[in-house]
């Protein structure tokens, strides 16, 4: 089976359906189109390409959710978009994922963003070169990354001691001498990495990944420096209300720490390849070494950072964690299940709600995968992805019909050239 990850998705690659009209397109999205273009056009004419000695100007494509429907900067090498007012078009088909991503398609390599975009400037600039930092990514060296998933993010302690560094740079970002509050972050840090042995690779490989180029759209957002303190600190506690941190966290903790080192050193980031390993980088940045901590003395340091209220709520969450998971396990570990085998898998989800499910895989409460069989679209009740991605299980099935199988939360598009056969109380898709 050949897996294609890239960055936030994956994604087929499939041409576009061209032959656009006009009235196609909404005025919302023509307008909001225009001005992003021009905004980011704007903006990275004036960087120059300095940030990683590389320019982030390339073929962008914007994408309506609903219609499908591309608003592209540049035309693709195969003409298959269409040029209106010096701008692009076309339509995506039904076998393309639609996600923030970068992928290569039509002899291009294009950064893509669903529409519609955020409302104001400093948050397009920040979403769209974000995005357009994944497209260079391979020319700046960071080439073939492979994310390990960082389950122990969802643990009671995982999360409190991510919780305590993050409040330890949030205190940073609300102090004139930051310094000290930079260490103890990195203290919470080490133990963490300490009590999970896997924790500092798994961590690395986000943070290289999402982490790097949440700092790039941010510093380069147009925010002052006020408001990026603020930025920074108003997404610490937005992160906090996030169901999962285990695919997220690398946005919330790199672009602090890289904003601290810019203001020593704004070419830090040219120093990072994909063999670097960021904690240990950061750490040498600042001359900070540390040798084994105690809980007592993370313990005692947390008092300083609202340790009792973070436990209190992390023990509540725990109980209702555990009973959700009761539940994903009676739906997916039953016999009464569809469970599909993945051939050629391609699947967009959002990374913010993924559940670890101990060792039986991850729990993806909404996904869309596109296969050699077809087409899956799961909008709530989740999926669960086995562990070494070889298949997906889903409830068991409502409605069956000659063009669309349903179940609680899910629709599956069988191509024709596949079966759904009941095997032992399963549903099996097999080949006719």
């Amino acid at each position: 089976m050949r897996i294609t990850i890239i960055f936030l998705t994956i994604i087929l690659l499939y041409g576009c359906n061209s032959n656009v009209k006009n009235n196609e397109i909404s005025e919302k999205d023509w307008n909001e189109a225009k001005i992003a273009f021009n905004e980011l056009n704007e903006t990275l004419k004036k960087e120059k390409g300095e940030l990683w000695n590389h320019s982030l100007e390339g073929p962008l494509m914007l994408v309506n959710r609903q219609t499908r429907i591309i608003i592209a900067n540049e035309n693709d090498k195969s003409g298959e978009l269409e040029e209106q007012e010096n701008l692009f078009v076309g339509k995506l088909p039904e076998n393309v994922n639609i996600a923030n991503t970068a992928f290569d398609w039509n002899g291009k390599r294009w950064t893509m963003v669903a529409l519609p975009l955020p409302k104001t400037k400093v948050e397009r600039l920040n979403l769209l070169i974000h995005e357009s930092f994944h497209s260079i990514q391979p020319a700046v060296g960071f080439n073939n990354l492979t994310e390990i998933q960082s389950k122990h993010l969802d643990s009671k302690n995982g999360r409190v001691y991510l919780k305590l560094e993050l409040e330890a740079l949030k205190a940073a970002l609300n102090e004139n001498e930051p310094e000290v509050h930079l260490k103890n972050a990195l203290l919470f840090r080490q133990y963490r990495h300490q009590i999970f042995t896997d924790a500092k690779k798994a961590e690395n490989s986000l943070e290289i990944n999402e982490g790097l180029a949440e700092y790039t759209g941010s510093i380069l957002s147009q925010r002052s420096d006020s408001e990026l303190k603020s930025h920074y600190a108003n997404q610490i506690d937005y992160f906090y209300s996030m169901p999962t941190f285990v695919r997220s966290f690398a946005y919330f903790t790199i672009p602090v720490y890289g904003y601290f080192m810019q203001k020593t050193d704004n070419e830090w980031n040219q120093k990072i390849t994909n063999e670097t390993n960021l904690t240990d980088f950061i750490r040498r940045f600042w001359n900070i070494e540390f040798s084994q901590v105690t809980k007592k003395e993370i313990i005692e340091l947390g008092s300083q950072y609202a340790l009792s209220s973070i436990m209190e709520f992390e023990n509540k969450r725990e109980l209702r964690i555990e009973a959700l998971k009761n539940k994903y396990k009676k739906t997916f570990l039953s016999d009464s299940v569809v469970e599909i085998g993945l051939e050629n898998m391609h699947i967009g989800f959002n990374p913010s709600n993924i559940m670890p499910l101990d060792a039986h895989g991850t729990v993806y409460p909404n996904l869309r995968i596109t296969d050699n069989w077809g087409i899956l679209k799961v909008d709530s009740c989740g999926a669960l992805m086995s562990p070494d991605w070889k298949k997906v299980t889903i409830s068991n099935t409502e409605t069956i019909t000659d063009s669309v199988i349903s179940g609680c939360g899910w629709k599956l598009k069988l191509d024709k050239t596949y079966e759904l056969e009941l095997i032992e109380n399963k549903f099996i898709i097999t080949k006719k």
